[in-house]
C-alpha cells in the first residue's frame, strides 16, 4: 500500500508575514490617530486664533474711541479753563481799579465749576497775603469734570489697547501652534509611503513627539 505523506509548512514561513501584517496595522492606526488629532488641533488652533483676532479687532476700536471721547473731552476742559482765567483777569482789574460794579458784573459770570477755588482764593485774602496762592486756578478746590473724564477715558483706552495687543499676541501663538499641527500631519501623511519598518517608525515617533508639544502649547495658552 502507498504511503501517505503529510506535508506541514513550517511554522518558520508562516509567522514572520503574520507578524509584519501585525506591525503594518499598529502603524496605520498610529498614523490614523496622528492624522485625526493633528486636524483636531489645527481646528481648534484656528478658531482661537480667528476668536483672539476678532477680541484684538474690538480692543483696539474701543480704544480709539475711548482716546477720541478723552482727547475731545481734554480739549472743552482746556477751553474752560481759558475761560475762567479770562473772566478771573477781568474780575481782578476791575477790583484793583476799585470799579467794585464791574468787578461783580464779572463774577456773576464765572462758571459753577470755577466758584468753589475762587471762594477759598478769596477767602487766603490774597490781596493782602503774599504769602497766598496767586490764582484760583491753582487752589485745589479747581476741579474740572471734563479734564477728570478725559483722564479716566484715557486710562479706559490704555487698558483696551493692552487687551488689544495682548489678544494679538494670543492669536499668533495659536497660528504658531498650528505650524507644529500641519507638520505632525506631514509626517503621519509621509510615514505611509515608507517601506523600511524602521523609518516609518522613526517618522511617526517625530511626529507624535510634535504632536505631544503642540498640544502642550494648546494646553497653556488662554482660551476666548
Amino acid at each position: 500500500m502507498p504511503e501517505h505523506v503529510h506535508v506541514h509548512a513550517p511554522h518558520e514561513l508562516s509567522e514572520p508575514g503574520h507578524a509584519s501584517n501585525r506591525r503594518e496595522h499598529i502603524l496605520e492606526i498610529i498614523s490614523a490617530l496622528l492624522l485625526s488629532l493633528a486636524t483636531l488641533g489645527i481646528a481648534w488652533s484656528g478658531y482661537q486664533a480667528a476668536r483672539w483676532s476678532g477680541f484684538q479687532a474690538e480692543m483696539y476700536t474701543k480704544a480709539s474711541t475711548a482716546r477720541s471721547l478723552a482727547n475731545r473731552n481734554a480739549t472743552i476742559a482746556a477751553e474752560q479753563s481759558d475761560h475762567d482765567l479770562i473772566n478771573f483777569n477781568h474780575w481782578l482789574e476791575a477790583k484793583t481799579q476799585g470799579r467794585e460794579d464791574l468787578a461783580a458784573l464779572y463774577e456773576r459770570r464765572f462758571r459753577r465749576e470755577f466758584r468753589p477755588a475762587f471762594a477759598a482764593w478769596v477767602a487766603s485774602d490774597p490781596l493782602n497775603d503774599t504769602d497766598a496762592i496767586a490764582s484760583p486756578l491753582r487752589e485745589r478746590e479747581y476741579v474740572l469734570k471734563r479734564a477728570v473724564r478725559a483722564e479716566r477715558l484715557e486710562a479706559v483706552g490704555d487698558a483696551r489697547f493692552e487687551a488689544g495687543r495682548e489678544a494679538t499676541e494670543n492669536a499668533d501663538d495659536y497660528v504658531f501652534v498650528t505650524v507644529f499641527f500641519a507638520i505632525v500631519l506631514f509626517f503621519a501623511g509621509i510615514s505611509l509611503r515608507f517601506q523600511w519598518y524602521p523609518m516609518r517608525v522613526i517618522v511617526l515617533g517625530m511626529g507624535g513627539g510634535l504632536l505631544v508639544y503642540a498640544g502642550l502649547m494648546v494646553m497653556t495658552l488662554p482660551r476666548h
